[in-house]
């Protein structure tokens, strides 16, 4: 054997002597004393791990509730588009001008295509809040009674963004982490 290979030999298993004392220290100094032990930092701080399976049965559960609103607020702009009679009548009542329903239900229908649509969900969501917005306060206006008119809207907003919040990872994250 040479020289340069003894050399390097040994050179190697004194490095690999000091990493693995440096490591014993380390584990022996962080067990010993809990204040000088390396804190995780935000990216490695352990997280609650969520089963493939909770995750694809709440994405399945917000997909329902949000089939639902898609259904019900459909019902309710397509009623609006073809001026049936009580949709009509209903919005004439809440002080409406009857020439007023069309546009209505073709502001309806614009949210309800932009919820459906998975990229622009987010846009369409704020748009519907916005019109149920409005329905509180034509509600309130016509001085319906509170929880079973008034607040309906409410209601369906809350189902609604129920079903956002469950299928919609980057929502979730969103609200739990704040950014």
């Amino acid at each position: 054997m040479s020289t340069d290979t003894t050399t390097t030999r040994s050179t190697a298993t004194r490095s690999t002597a000091t990493r693995s004392t440096a490591t014993r220290s380390t584990a022996t100094r962080s067990t010993a004393d809990p204040a000088s032990a390396v804190q995780p930092t935000a990216q490695t701080q352990p997280t609650q791990p969520t089963q493939p399976s909770q995750r694809r049965a709440a994405t399945r559960a917000g997909r329902v509730l949000s089939g639902l609103i898609i259904a019900f607020l459909t019902f309710d702009f397509v009623g609006k588009l073809l001026q049936l009679q009580p949709v009509v009548e209903g919005t004439v009542g809440l002080g409406f001008s009857a020439s007023s329903v069309v546009p209505i239900g073709v502001m309806l229908g614009v949210a309800v295509v932009l919820f459906a649509i998975p990229r622009t969900t987010f846009l369409g969501a704020l748009f519907i809040t916005a019109y149920l917005g409005g329905a509180v306060c034509a509600n309130f206006r016509a001085e319906l009674p509170i929880a079973g008119y008034v607040l309906s809207p409410v209601y369906v907003a809350v189902v609604m963004w129920a079903g956002l919040f469950l299928r919609s990872g980057r929502l979730r994250a969103l609200l739990a982490n704040g950014r």
